[in-house]
Order: C-alpha cells, then sequence, then structure tokens
C-alpha cells in the first residue's frame, strides 16, 4: 500500500490565496505479481463534511479506509472553508478528479470507474461536482479532462437552499449571495445525464432534515436519471461508518450498527454499477 498526499494547487500551478487548501490523500493499494500484477481498480474521492467551516476527520480515514478494504483506490481531498466560497471548492474537487484521471495508467485506476462520497456539506459540494463541473472557472485550471463523477454516493448531504435547507452551510458556501444560494440548490442541478446517485440519510437527522435527500431522489425521478434511496428510521446527523472507528468523543450516539447497514449497500450498487476490479 502506498498513501502520499499532494498539493493540487502545486501539481496544477494554480495560484493560492490565502488560507486555501486543497490536499489530497492518496490510498494506493501496491503490486501483489502472486495474485495478478496487472489488475486495474475503480477509483473513490472522499469528501467530508464540517458545514463548509471545518472539514470533519471523521468522515475522511474511516471512510476512505472501508473503500479500500472493498478493492478502491481512494483519495480523500481536504478542501478550503471559510472565509472562501463558491467556486473554490467546486475547482478544488475538479482538480482532485482531474488529478485521478491523468494519473489513471500511473495509478492503475480505471478511468471510467470513478466514484465520488460526499457528506453532509461535503455531500453538497459532491451535487456542485456532479452537475457544474463545466463550468468556465474550472475549465480555466483543468482544462478539457474530465472531471464528473462516474457514480455519487451523497451522505446526509446538505442538498437544497430552499425550503429545510442547511442554512449555515448554504450560507458560508454562497457567500450570502441570494443569486449564488439558488444557482447551488443542487435539486435544482439535476438533468438526466447526472451521474447515477446512491442517496442514504436518517429520518430524524437532528442538523440537516432528511427532506434534503429525498428532495434529491425526487429531481433524479423526475429527470429520468438512475437513483436509488435510503432513509433510516433512527440516526443522529454525521454518522460516518456508525462505529467506534468514527465516533465522537463527546457521544456515544455516532455507534448505530443499524444505521452502518448503509456501507455495504453502497458497496453492492457500486458493484452493480461496474465497480469492480478488473
Amino acid at each position: 500500500m502506498q498513501v502520499f498526499m499532494v498539493d493540487l494547487y502545486k501539481e496544477f500551478n494554480y495560484e493560492k490565496k490565502d488560507g486555501q487548501i486543497a490536499e489530497l490523500t492518496c490510498w494506493l493499494h501496491g503490486d501483489a505479481p502472486e495474485i495478478k500484477p496487472d489488475r486495474r481498480r475503480p477509483a473513490m474521492l472522499v469528501l467530508a463534511g464540517g458545514g463548509y467551516v471545518s472539514v470533519s476527520d471523521r468522515e475522511r480515514e474511516p471512510i476512505a479506509l472501508k473503500y479500500f478494504e472493498q478493492g478502491f483506490n481512494v483519495f480523500d481531498l481536504k478542501y478550503s472553508i471559510a472565509p472562501n466560497f463558491y467556486p473554490t471548492q467546486l475547482i478544488e474537487a475538479c482538480m482532485a478528479m482531474a488529478y485521478i484521471r491523468t494519473h489513471a495508467e500511473e495509478f492503475h485506476v480505471l478511468g471510467d470507474k470513478v466514484a465520488a462520497i460526499g457528506f453532509s456539506a461535503g455531500g453538497h459540494l459532491l451535487g456542485t461536482l456532479a452537475t457544474l463541473y463545466g463550468e468556465s472557472e474550472v475549465k480555466k485550471v483543468v482544462g478539457n479532462v474530465n472531471v464528473r463523477p462516474d457514480a455519487c454516493v451523497f451522505s446526509y448531504a446538505v442538498i437544497t437552499s430552499g425550503y429545510l435547507s442547511h442554512a449555515g452551510s448554504i450560507n458560508v458556501v454562497s457567500g450570502g449571495d441570494e443569486t449564488l444560494k439558488e444557482k447551488l440548490s443542487v435539486e435544482k442541478l439535476i438533468d438526466k445525464n447526472s451521474p447515477p446517485a446512491f442517496i442514504w440519510c436518517t429520518a430524524n437527522d437532528n442538523a440537516v432534515p432528511c427532506e434534503n435527500s429525498i428532495e434529491l431522489a425526487l429531481a433524479y425521478r423526475k429527470a429520468g436519471a438512475p437513483f436509488e434511496l435510503h432513509v433510516f428510521e433512527n440516526g443522529v446527523h454525521g454518522l460516518s461508518v456508525c462505529s467506534e472507528e468514527s465516533r465522537s468523543r463527546y457521544t456515544p450516539d455516532y455507534i448505530n450498527e443499524p444505521v452502518s447497514k448503509w456501507l455495504p449497500l453502497s458497496f453492492t450498487w457500486l458493484k452493480n454499477k461496474g465497480f469492480l476490479i478488473k
């Protein structure tokens, strides 16, 4: 196994302003000649949450390891937070996707099987990555590299800027601009070409109402784009992998065995979409 970190601003020779960060931690499987040395793997980009004011460690390494165990090469992005706002985080996520795809041969990654997973505000970032990847600000940095995810896993994601939005995340990423808030309401950006989506949340989420996930699923349904939705009955916000590995020191509520089923469900869904070692 190889684990290393890349500064994407340096990698893309893109000017970094004060407070900006785009550190991509790469988790790569090593060659195993006694098994099969020429195997190629799907990839997963991890976008943790934190309301755009932090990047939660609880939704980084624990998640990366779970998908690594399933044979993915995993890439975990630590992106910029407030007072930086749109399109900073979108550009950083697109740089991460471009880095993965341009190094696909070197990293033994299947270039057409690069998924992304986002949690809470990281789920909102995932939503913009999946829909606004063609923005001119993005093209100036990554050129014509395909940065659209091939599949998305939305985990208790911030989606809407409208009814029952998570106002904190939306206000931060938009800088409080009302026009930008409207533009960044992800459910309004979904169309028939949107990447397939696995969506999960809990019905009594105490921070990001489950309506965010339901609105996203309805948008997929109306657009005719493929999706799968799971709403678990009980669970606090920020569950991550729902185990001791991601439990906050402040509360035991992050250990939730029933909701932990989202992980194997997502593995199966991805495998059914062709995210397999080849």
